[in-house]
């Protein structure tokens, strides 16, 4: 089975700076849900690696992350999908970890879980380490636009920001749009 693996803010649920405290502050983005579950019922098996450091800054609890966690989840499944697993990390950016991407340690952490390779799987974010992690890891990158993709997409042309052979990444509007892409093209 095939495994695609997405970011959460900023490809699923709209971004905030101020971090997405609660499940009442969690809005997914439009068509994102559908996507996923797209995915799920043709047979991907769907992964979350996301950076949390809010909960490391003690901006919310394990409770509050679990809780929108389970609402995603079950708004997928209304949709006749599933989610294999949501791997995310709590530290923050100091502590220097192994799983904060763009470190791999969340996609090293969804192959046992899964037990299956993330090498080559499809990757999807918004954000330059979301892309750092991927290539590290062997996954294929893809860009969105909705979150911080487009200031991502803007650092990568003004040379503002590094990623080897960017102008070959695909980019997509949305969520819905790559997964869009991922089913035409498998």
């Amino acid at each position: 089975m095939a495994l695609v693996i997405l970011d959460r803010d900023g490809v699923i649920n709209e971004e905030s700076d101020d971090f997405i405290r609660s499940v009442d502050e969690w809005v997914p983005i439009p068509g994102s849900v559908a996507a996923i579950a797209d995915l799920s019922r043709a047979g991907f098996r769907v992964a979350i690696a996301t950076n949390q450091s809010g909960l490391g800054r003690g901006l919310f609890s394990a409770d509050d992350l679990q809780a929108i966690h389970t609402r995603l989840r079950q708004m997928v499944e209304e949709r006749g999908g599933s989610i294999a697993g949501i791997f995310f990390c709590a530290h923050t950016p100091d502590e220097g970890c192994s799983c904060r991407k763009p470190a791999t340690g969340l996609l090293r952490a969804i192959e046992e879980a899964l037990g299956e390779s993330a090498s080559g799987a499809a990757f999807i974010g918004d954000s330059l380490r979301d892309l750092q992690a991927a290539r590290a890891f062997g996954c294929k990158a893809m860009l969105v636009r909705t979150g911080r993709g487009r200031a991502t997409l803007a650092a990568l042309q003004s040379g503002e920001a590094r990623f080897e052979a960017w102008e070959a990444l695909p980019v997509f509007d949305d969520l819905a749009a790559a997964a869009s892409s991922i089913l035409r093209n498998r």
